[in-house]
């Protein structure tokens, strides 16, 4: 009788121990399928970037009279006013006043700086798109600058659900107007200093 319990505990515990090695077997191929989506997903992303960054030499090389610069955030820019009287550049903090306008890689307009209105925004605390984010810290008072976004430094796979669509590249022009340490900023004296937008002749309303 002693032997039998000892044969059945025997046989109960080589049960255990195989259904416990399928359980961990079973687990293997989803940890590998799961390795192989991100590998894929990686590889599109890739893809997917180095197609936007041929669009993009394409639009540079199509106008040589620009000169761009590469930036190492993965962006290129290049200036159409530049002040070089001035060293200084908005930091984390200050509150920058800009207008910008947003147009696809053909040029055509998706928001016109009418549109967009002048932009008061606190540097690095406030949401905005990545590459004006970084962009915008490389200019001093009173320059224009074009930019040439990747989607990912844009509004990325989602666009921003009104114009900007999936995945798509953006050339921005941004003129920054001011910028201030935040306790210097007065909104009320700001909004005096923005120049009134003129009516074009189409909008002008006459008796």
């Amino acid at each position: 009788m002693k032997h039998f319990k000892i044969v059945l505990i025997l046989f109960f515990a080589a049960v255990l121990l195989t259904g416990c090695k399928q359980h961990q077997e079973a687990r293997r191929p989803i940890s590998q399928s799961s390795g192989s989506f991100m590998k894929q997903s990686i590889a599109r992303n890739k893809k997917l970037i180095a197609g936007e960054e041929d669009q993009i030499e394409a639009v540079i090389k199509s106008d040589p009279s620009k000169k761009y610069i590469a930036s190492k955030k993965g962006y290129w820019y290049y200036y159409e006013t530049r002040n070089l009287a001035d060293s200084l550049t908005p930091k984390k903090g200050d509150i920058a006043l800009f207008d910008y306008e947003v147009k696809d890689l053909k040029g055509n307009i998706i928001y016109s700086q009418e549109e967009l209105e002048p932009q008061v925004y606190k540097v690095d605390k406030q949401e905005i798109m990545m590459g004006l984010r970084d962009g915008i810290k490389l200019m001093r008072k009173k320059e224009k600058v074009h930019f040439l976004f990747t989607s990912h430094m844009g509004y990325g796979y989602h666009g921003d659900n009104n114009k900007i669509g999936t995945n798509q590249p953006l050339f921005c022009t941004v003129t920054l107007r001011d910028f201030m340490p935040e306790a210097k900023y007065n909104p009320q004296i700001q909004a005096n200093a923005v120049p009134k937008i003129k009516p074009t002749t189409k909008d002008t309303i006459t008796n």
